[in-house]
């Protein structure tokens, strides 16, 4: 990977975490902590599912062997059940605000717009 690539994903590693924190202080303005919750829980939950999945891609794209893409593969299917459990207990256990919840998962697609749109001009 070149460093402008590299570059590029350290961006919008830091960038998730800053939208999430704007959307946090907009949702302040709601003044409903369930809403705010919401937004947190979902947006922690793509984050780190995003760091998760960058992790698994570099160390995929380090290795050279055949058991390569089945072990991509099966990290693929744990992370999607991990995050199935995640957003189980979130809305059936803690009983999270679900629109708060779906705007903090919006966070690295708006992350990847912001980016595409960025790049484009």
């Amino acid at each position: 990977m070149s460093t402008e690539e590299e570059r590029l994903l350290v961006q919008m590693a830091r960038r998730n975490w800053i939208i999430l924190a704007i959307l946090l202080g907009a949702s302040a303005l709601v003044r409903d902590p369930a809403f705010s919750l919401g937004i947190l829980c979902g947006g922690l939950t793509v984050v780190i599912g995003y760091q998760w999945l960058h992790g698994a891609l570099v160390k995929i794209l380090q290795r050279t062997d055949a058991g390569a893409v089945r072990s991509y593969q099966i990290g693929y299917l744990l992370r999607l059940l991990a995050l199935g459990v995640v957003l189980g207990v979130l809305i059936a256990v803690l009983k999270v605000n679900i629109v708060g919840l779906v705007i903090g998962l919006s966070v690295v697609v708006i992350n990847v717009f912001w980016t595409t749109v960025k790049r484009i001009f």
